[in-house]
């Protein structure tokens, strides 16, 4: 364990810390669903540290204190967190959620971030979705949805999100604090894609709702929006 407190990774101190054999999140028994989804959310960003320091209305500090000292300050001190780490995250969401698979079954990113966020810790939710016509929705993730797409071969993320927003006649009601974007699903027996380019910007400046853009002919502030 790792009680001191560490900063995400950043530039070459990434690069020193998390490349090279044993490295990251150990896997064990169907962890790849949470392993992947704590990488993401803590080795190279500080953007939810408030999970694991804010005493938050309805936060169990004992999951707060495994998520923090037993996981993220490792993987942030040495670049790699062990599966009994995990596993006792697993054990307290088995016990909290009422749910005796967390342990053992592959479950969606979005279950764990849910149950985690919402039911354990208490954090008000990060996005803000509506659609046309639509009451406004609250979540804590955006999980891509599309078809297939020929003239997308190895799309990047911003493609992604663009498309999906549009088929699914989707808008951001207010910029997020932070936008969590779980890519398209698929399974050992199909792959919508072979590869994804992460965009490291996002440009969320046509998914938002009643916002002020650029018109694309005369450079004015636009009236209309044709999808």
């Amino acid at each position: 364990q790792a009680p001191d407190s560490f900063p995400p990774l950043r530039n070459e101190a990434a690069v020193r810390v998390l490349r090279g054999r044993m490295k990251g999140i150990q896997g064990h028994c169907n962890s790849c669903y949470m392993d992947t989804a704590l990488f993401s959310l803590f080795s190279c960003t500080s953007a939810l540290d408030s999970m694991l320091f804010k005493p938050f209305p309805l936060c169990d500090r004992n999951v707060q204190s495994i998520l923090r000292d037993e996981i993220v300050n490792p993987l942030r001190k040495t670049g790699f967190v062990r599966a009994r780490s995990v596993m006792h995250l697993r054990e307290q969401l088995t016990e909290k959620g009422q749910c005796s698979s967390f342990t053992n079954a592959e479950k969606d990113p979005e279950e764990f971030l849910n149950l985690i966020m919402h039911q354990i810790l208490g954090i008000e939710p990060l996005l803000k979705l509506q659609s046309e016509g639509q009451k406004e929705q609250d979540c804590y993730c955006y999980q891509i949805f599309m078809d297939k797409q020929e003239d997308l071969v190895v799309p990047d993320v911003q493609q992604l999100v663009e498309h999906s927003f549009l088929s699914s006649d989707l808008k951001l009601v207010e910029i997020p604090s932070c936008f969590i974007i779980q890519m398209p699903r698929f399974g050992k027996e199909y792959k919508m894609f072979s590869k994804i380019i992460p965009s490291l910007e996002l440009d969320i400046t046509d998914l938002l709702l009643d916002s002020p853009r650029e018109c694309c002919v005369c450079g004015d502030v636009a009236t209309l929006e044709c999808s």
